[in-house]
């Protein structure tokens, strides 16, 4: 698997995080958005590299015995995390009032609620014996700096681009699983 295709694998799972720090953005006191900026990317991207290498660890003890079957598997599950994300991006958001700072209970689990995606598509990097530490630094860095900026801009982008990051996110992790099908199938 090749640098872009895992960049943009970072972006699709990174479109979680994103909505979830627009939202806190626009929720934020102005003068609180910086500190949240830094620390809601740090731990989105701490998180949206960890899983990879738990899924990946885990998939890769079924590797010999599922290799034959690898792209159906990296198919299925980034498609149905995809449908999952679009799906999500249609439920309707309940507006937030402003808030003067977030809990670390509640960016933990916002990191871990973001990041479970990730751990699904560390197992079909097992499966498709990609680098792990390529990978989960593109992943973490790419999450990251989306988080941070996406923080950063909630409270000028509002509610419109939250929805519409999910669709996004999901429809590359389906475009994602479609390519590496049809790259195993036909070349």
């Amino acid at each position: 698997m090749d640098f872009i295709t895992i960049l943009f694998i970072g972006v699709g799972l990174a479109m979680d995080a994103c909505a979830v720090s627009l939202a806190k953005g626009m929720s934020l006191d102005k003068d609180k958005v910086k500190k949240y900026a830094l620390i809601l990317a740090l731990a989105f991207g701490f998180f949206q590299a960890l899983m990879p290498a738990i899924g990946y660890f885990a998939g890769s003890h079924f590797t010999d015995y599922i290799q034959s079957i690898d792209h159906w598997i990296a198919f299925i599950l980034l498609s149905l995390i995809g449908i999952n994300m679009i799906k999500e991006g249609k439920e309707e958001k309940e507006d937030e009032v402003k808030i003067h700072s977030i809990s670390f209970k509640d960016i933990l689990l916002l990191a871990i609620a973001t990041s479970i995606d990730a751990l699904a598509v560390g197992v079909s990097f097992a499966f498709l014996k990609v680098n792990l530490w390529i990978a989960t630094t593109t992943i973490g860095i790419t999450t990251f700096v989306l988080s941070f900026i996406c923080v950063l801009f909630g409270k000028t982008l509002g509610n419109l681009f939250e929805k519409y990051a999910e669709y996004m996110g999901g429809s590359i992790l389906i475009l994602l699983g479609i390519k590496i099908l049809i790259e195993h199938l036909f070349f």
